[in-house]
């Protein structure tokens, strides 16, 4: 059941140390030399965290927090995953071209966007009610919003078990990897395009291995920025610190 997760743990490596490790109200950040990552805190406090963190200790040691009930917990695992995974260094590494400039927000990168004309008149799923997704998915394609806490005109999470299966695509939001509702998604969709699409997905090739297409991600570029952002310090979203970036399998 742990694969996925134990996969994105294993590609860390041991000598990775926590330099930085900030919570905020609503996203924790940690770096780790030059490599920044972040997730946005999941809540559901309500288990005991499993884990002591302090800063020093091992990235890879911390990521393993992505396994935690605790998703408050399971959010700092997350960012500690896209420390390494997310980082400049290691995403040019695996393919993904930055630009020079700080700030950059791709739109052939969004996947609703990006995926216009192959989404025309095909199944869609999609895991997450994001912003505007009626406006742009729903006059080209069949599309069944699932939420966790439905909107009017959403199916509810349980319906994934009968609309993914037939589904053409299916665009799944980062928080499944927190919550773990991942590893049965695939499953579900594992004769769909799959496509994960957040801010914090991690940048990870292994993800390939399990099903998934393409991956629609972050990466920091300024650390001091994205710092005084989660932090509170500056009223600006995640984005003003780095790129939007994706990641096909190939």
């Amino acid at each position: 059941m742990w694969e996925l997760y134990d996969a994105l743990i294993e590609g860390i490596p041991e000598e990775c140390l926590v330099d930085e490790f900030l919570c905020g109200t609503y996203a924790a950040l940690i770096r780790s030399g030059r490599g920044c990552g972040f997730s946005h805190i999941v809540p559901g406090d309500s288990l005991p965290e499993t884990m002591k963190k302090s800063l020093g200790m091992p990235l890879k040691k911390l990521a393993e927090c992505i396994k935690s009930w605790n998703f408050v917990e399971a959010s700092v695992g997350m960012a500690a995953i896209n420390t390494w995974y997310n980082s400049p260094e290691t995403a040019v590494k695996n393919g993904i071209v930055l630009t020079d400039s700080l700030y950059s927000e791709d739109r052939l990168n969004d996947p609703f966007i990006a995926y216009q004309n192959e989404i025309k008149n095909k199944k869609v799923a999609i895991l997450g009610h994001f912003p505007y997704i009626e406006q742009l998915f729903q006059p080209v394609c069949d599309v069944a919003i699932i939420e966790r806490e439905p909107e009017e005109g959403d199916y509810p999470e349980a319906a994934a078990e009968y609309i993914l299966p037939a589904s053409d695509f299916v665009i799944i939001s980062c928080v499944s990897l927190i919550c773990k509702t991942l590893p049965r998604m695939l499953t579900l969709a594992k004769d769909a395009y799959v496509i994960i699409v957040g801010p914090f997905t991690p940048l990870a090739p292994s993800l390939f291995s399990f099903g998934v297409n393409d991956l629609s991600s972050f990466v920091v570029k300024d650390n001091d920025v994205a710092t005084r952002i989660v932090a509170g310090l500056e009223r600006k979203k995640i984005y003003k610190a780095g790129q939007k970036v994706a990641m096909k399998a190939k």
